[in-house]
């Protein structure tokens, strides 16, 4: 994996959940430091990081919130907001890519910022070919979905990318949070399926 230049104080929200690559991210936003992220975010185009707690709450209490988060996340892009009363908003967010943060500090109205090494797109791998029931099985989850009038991920679905795949299965499968992260956070597409794909069989999903 070759290191991108680091952004500088990229702001971080972090969360009891774990953001994947192209997933997408629903956040009901209240607290006045995150009212002003995507008021800047909308305004400049510019993006922030979702982290996975550790420690502490998603919301402030006191001067410092006492959070521990993971050092790797990934990096929302704002799609869609909607101000549905004063001081509330509903933003729709999707995922980008992964990053490593260093030197996290939070600011006196509670933002946490880091420096932040952008990892390298993820390439699109294909589906292995003893993975495919996998693959075929996320297809019929999400025609099931559909019918119920739930469509939890975004368009285009890429069901010839081991990655995606993964990706997506990570965000259905009622895993811990803990095993969401190693998994959002392992470098190797297909070896993210082939993991996905044996908890599925002990399941009898597939």
């Amino acid at each position: 994996m070759s290191a991108e230049p680091v952004t500088a104080a990229l702001p971080l929200f972090p969360l009891e959940t774990v953001l994947f690559p192209g997933g997408l991210l629903h956040l009901k936003v209240f607290e006045t430091r995150y009212l002003d992220l995507i008021s800047q975010c909308l305004r400049e185009g510019t993006q922030f990081g979702v982290v996975c707690l550790l420690k502490g709450g998603e919301t402030r209490r006191g001067g410092n919130d006492g959070a521990r988060f993971e050092h790797t996340g990934v990096l929302a892009h704002v799609e869609e907001v909607d101000a549905e009363q004063t001081g509330i908003l509903q933003v729709r967010c999707r995922g980008g890519r992964r990053f490593s943060l260093d030197k996290p500090h939070q600011r006196a109205d509670g933002l946490w910022l880091a420096d932040a090494t952008r990892w390298p797109t993820e390439p699109t791998v294909g589906v292995p070919e003893e993975l495919v029931s996998s693959r075929d099985a996320l297809r019929r989850a999400i025609d099931s979905l559909a019918v119920q009038g739930q469509t939890p991920f975004a368009q285009p679905y890429r069901f010839d990318d081991a990655g995606w795949v993964a990706n997506r299965w990570c965000e259905l499968l009622p895993i811990p949070l803990a095993a969401k992260f190693k998994l959002m956070a392992l470098d190797e597409p297909a070896l993210r399926l082939k993991l996905v794909d044996e908890y599925l069989r002990g399941k009898g999903v597939v």
